[in-house]
C-alpha cells in the first residue's frame, strides 16, 4: 500500500483486505458521512460518494452496518463520473452509543480507532460521574481510552484534579495540558505517533477543537468561548476524520449530551476493575451487592475501601446496561418473528397460488 494511505492511519489488517479486493476498486479512508453521501480520502485526493446498492441492502438490516467516519472502503468510478462506496472492510474497532431516540439500536460514532481522548476541561470542575460513563463507552469499542484533561492554565489544581480523576479511571492514563500556553501537549500529540488514529469524545465546551488546532499548529477548526454558565457550545457540528500535518490522525466529534451505553458488559467492567474484582469475591455468584450475606462489595463499602460515589454510578451503569440488553433481546426476537411471518405468507403464497 501507498505512503498516502499508510498516513492515513491504515493497520496491516486492513491492508490485507484492501489487496484482497478487485483491482477495478479504489481503497480509501471515510473523512466524513452527510446524508447519503461520504467524504473519502483516496491516494488521489478527497471525493464524494454515494451508497451502493450492497450497502444500502447492509444498512436496512442493520443501521450500524452504514459507512462512517475511519471506516475504511472501496469505491468504484463510473464511466458517467459517478462514485459509489461499494464495500466497508471489517472494523478493528468501533465507539457505539445507544441513540439518542431511546431505541435500542446503537449508533456508530466513528470507527478504527487506536485511541480514544476523552477530552475533559478542568473549568468547570469535571464531572467524575460521567467520566467514568465515557471511559466504559470507550472500553467497549475495542481501543485504548485516555482521558486528557484540558484549560489547565485556568485552574491552579490541575494535579489535584488528574489524581481524582486517575483514581476513578484504573487502566487508563490521565494527561493535562493547555491548548492556550502549550503546557502538556507533547504528551498528548506523542500518541499519535506511528499516523495513529485517535478519536475526540467529550462534552460542548471540553475543548476538542482547540486541542485539534493546536496539535495541528495551525487553525484547522472554529472555536467559541464557553457561556458564562460554564457551558459550552457546539462547535464541531458532524464527526470528521483530520489529518494533522505533523502526522496522525484525529477524528473530532461534536460534544456528547447523552451517552447512552449499548449493554456495555466488557466495557463495563474493565472501566470498574476494582468493583468487578471484589464482585467475583462474593459467597454467591449472583449477588446482586445489595443485602446478600457475604458480599464483598458491600464489606469494602463499609470499611471505606470503595467509595459510595463510586459504587452508586456503578450500580447506575449496571441498570442502565441491564436495561439496554433487554431491549436489544425484545428487538431481536421482535424481529425475528417478523421475518418467519414473512417467510410463511410467501411459502403460502407459492405453495397456494391464486388461481
Amino acid at each position: 500500500m501507498s505512503a498516502t494511505l499508510q498516513a492515513l492511519g491504515l493497520d496491516s489488517s486492513t491492508a490485507d483486505f484492501l489487496q484482497s479486493v478487485p483491482h477495478d476498486l479504489v481503497p480509501g479512508r471515510v473523512a466524513r458521512v452527510d446524508k447519503g453521501l461520504a467524504t473519502v480520502l483516496t491516494e488521489d485526493g478527497p471525493v464524494r460518494a454515494t451508497w451502493s446498492g450492497a450497502i444500502l441492502a447492509a444498512m436496512a438490516g442493520d443501521a450500524q452496518a452504514g459507512p462512517c467516519t475511519g471506516d475504511w472502503a472501496v469505491l468504484r468510478f463510473w464511466p458517467d463520473e459517478r462514485i459509489t462506496l461499494e464495500s466497508l472492510a471489517p472494523r478493528r474497532s468501533a465507539i457505539v452509543r445507544a441513540e439518542v431516540s431511546g431505541t435500542s439500536k446503537g449508533q456508530v460514532l466513528a470507527a478504527n480507532v487506536d485511541m480514544i481522548a476523552i477530552v475533559v476541561g478542568l473549568h468547570p470542575e469535571p464531572n467524575i460521574g460521567r467520566i467514568e460513563r465515557f471511559l466504559a463507552l470507550a472500553w467497549e469499542s475495542g481501543a485504548r481510552p485516555v482521558v486528557v484533561l484540558t484549560k489547565a492554565d485556568l485552574v491552579g489544581d490541575a494535579d489535584a484534579v488528574a489524581e481524582d480523576v486517575a483514581n476513578a479511571a484504573p487502566g487508563a492514563d490521565v494527561l493535562v495540558c493547555s491548548a492556550t500556553t502549550a503546557d502538556g501537549l507533547e504528551a498528548v500529540r506523542s500518541l499519535l505517533d506511528g499516523n495513529a488514529t485517535m478519536a475526540l469524545l467529550g462534552s460542548s465546551g471540553a475543548g476538542k477543537s482547540s486541542l485539534v488546532n493546536a496539535l495541528a499548529g495551525v487553525e484547522l477548526l472554529d472555536v467559541q468561548d464557553i457561556r458564562d454558565d460554564g457551558k459550552g457550545r457546539h462547535t464541531s457540528v458532524r464527526r470528521e476524520l483530520i489529518v494533522l500535518p505533523t502526522g496522525g490522525i484525529v477524528i473530532d466529534t461534536p460534544g456528547l449530551r447523552g451517552i447512552g451505553l449499548q449493554e456495555s458488559g466488557e466495557g463495563l467492567a474493565a472501566a470498574f476493575p476494582d468493583i468487578t474484582a471484589l464482585a467475583e469475591q462474593c459467597k454467591f455468584k449472583d449477588c446482586a451487592h445489595l443485602t446478600e450475606p457475604d458480599c464483598a462489595v458491600q464489606a469494602a463499602l463499609a470499611d471505606g475501601t470503595l467509595p459510595v460515589r463510586r459504587y452508586e454510578s456503578w450500580t447506575k451503569l449496571q441498570r442502565e446496561a441491564a436495561f439496554m440488553a433487554r431491549r436489544n433481546d425484545l428487538r431481536l426476537r421482535a424481529e425475528t418473528k417478523k421475518q418467519w411471518a414473512r417467510a410463511s405468507k410467501s411459502y403460502r403464497r407459492d405453495v397456494n397460488p391464486r388461481p
